[in-house]
């Protein structure tokens, strides 16, 4: 028996079959070091599909940050200690003016559960509007407020009658649809919500970034409606899009309440809420209390991660390289059929894999070989979307030009192999 086989046969003891593996078959990763990750037998792998690990995988001046304040202090935040105010201010200077009262937590998940009670304590109100094929996390309350799960295998198919969804507005497979005038529908439809909760570029639903004036007009009819607007942006937030700190930021909209998580610790798991004084007022007499939320440990670490993207110009960096995938991305699809669509912002992006661009027809076994091909050849993605057909690359922020380039070459080659053996289907 290998090693990799008594691994699996623990894992199958020990770990629910819910707790899927990534990338096909079993990798065995032993190390990580900035963009890549190590496998076992040595092989090195470009990892563009891990946004945790936000300035890169095992960054050196993060992991000292950790390891020294682990050695001094790691306490709760009911004593007083600067580095917490301190990390609390620095993230609010990034934000809105207003928006300078922040819960510090373990998790997205943990963060957007609390961003929903906040909104529900403040307005009075308890539906919640979301965006289909969304995944806003996985306690019991996001299960019912994420279309990408109970719309999913295992879900109950339906939403619960609080919970209203709105359709992708997906400018590619849905060109030409106003979809602003279709969210003020579908929300007029809903009655009174505390708000509409929305990642502020799409990641589950399939890569996409959200059509102009679409979160100033949705924000708007929620609003009126006496609700708030809970940004998520646990996926697309610091830096990644490479134009601004938050991916909000674009459209001039300023949310009520913003939630972040995976990339503010690295690895280390963190995740806040920051909204206003008015709406962080609204539970009143009820005590917010999170045990490990916003420690001191965590606290080093979420400051080691801003100096890293303000140091390295991380941001900078997310669109420039950005850019250059983006052309590069462009180029292969004018020369392959099978991409139907390329869309993004700095170093969040995706393109989509279709049999027939006329008929727009998915080609989700095509994507999926094509991420099989690009794991052999030492580069990992991934595939998602609400036909999985889409390729995401949401890497460390810490790539170079050289592997944007290498990663494109490969996937020409790639992409070559995956169209020779995908023909539209006969109708």
């Amino acid at each position: 028996m290998t090693e990799i086989d008594e691994l699996l046969e623990a894992r199958n003891r020990h770990i629910s079959t819910s707790l899927s593996l990534a990338h096909g078959t079993p990798l065995h990763i032993v190390r990580g070091e900035m963009q890549y990750l190590h496998a076992a037998d040595g092989t090195r792998f470009l990892d563009l599909v891990n946004n945790v690990s936000h300035v890169g995988h095992c960054n050196p001046h993060v992991v000292k940050a950790g390891q020294k304040q682990m050695a001094l202090l790691n306490t709760n935040s009911r004593y007083l200690y600067q580095n917490l105010t301190d990390y609390l201010s620095r993230i609010s200077e990034t934000l809105p003016e207003g928006l300078c009262v922040g819960f510090l937590v373990n998790s997205g998940s943990e963060a957007n559960e609390l961003a929903v009670r906040l909104a529900r304590a403040y307005t009075g109100l308890y539906d919640m509007a979301v965006v289909d094929g969304a995944y806003h996390g996985h306690t019991g309350m996001l299960i019912e407020l994420s279309p990408y799960k109970f719309r999913g295998p295992g879900g109950r198919g339906d939403p619960e009658p609080w919970v209203h969804v709105l359709p992708i507005p997906d400018s590619y497979r849905r060109e030409g649809t106003d979809f602003s005038s279709e969210a003020e529908s579908a929300l007029e439809g809903a009655g009174e919500v505390a708000g509409l909760i929305i990642e502020t570029m799409l990641s589950c639903a399939g890569q996409v970034p959200l059509p102009e004036e679409y979160l100033s007009t949705t924000s708007e009819a929620v609003r009126e409606k006496g609700g708030l607007l809970l940004a998520d942006e646990v996926q697309v937030g610091f830096g990644r899009v490479g134009t601004h700190m938050w991916a909000f930021e674009e459209s001039g909209v300023i949310p009520d309440i913003v939630v972040m998580g995976k990339p503010m610790g690295n690895g280390h798991p963190m995740g806040a809420v920051f909204t206003t004084q008015d709406i962080a007022s609204s539970f009143g007499s009820m005590e917010f209390f999170s045990t490990f939320g916003g420690n001191p440990v965590s606290c080093a670490i979420g400051s080691a991660v801003l100096d890293v993207i303000e140091s390295e110009n991380l941001m900078e960096a997310a669109c420039s390289l950005g850019d250059r995938f983006l052309k590069g991305l462009h180029s292969l699809m004018e020369s392959h059929e099978i991409v139907g669509d390329v869309r993004g912002r700095g170093l969040f992006l995706g393109f989509e894999m279709v049999r027939d661009r006329a008929t727009k027809e998915p080609a989700a076994e095509a994507a999926v070989a094509l991420v099989d091909s690009m794991r052999q050849n030492g580069i990992l993605l991934s595939t998602d979307g609400p036909l999985h057909n889409v390729i995401k690359i949401k890497p460390p922020m810490v790539l170079s030009e050289d592997d944007v380039d290498d990663t494109l070459a490969k996937l020409d080659n790639a992409l070559t192999t995956c169209g020779n053996q995908t023909q539209p289907r006969l109708r």
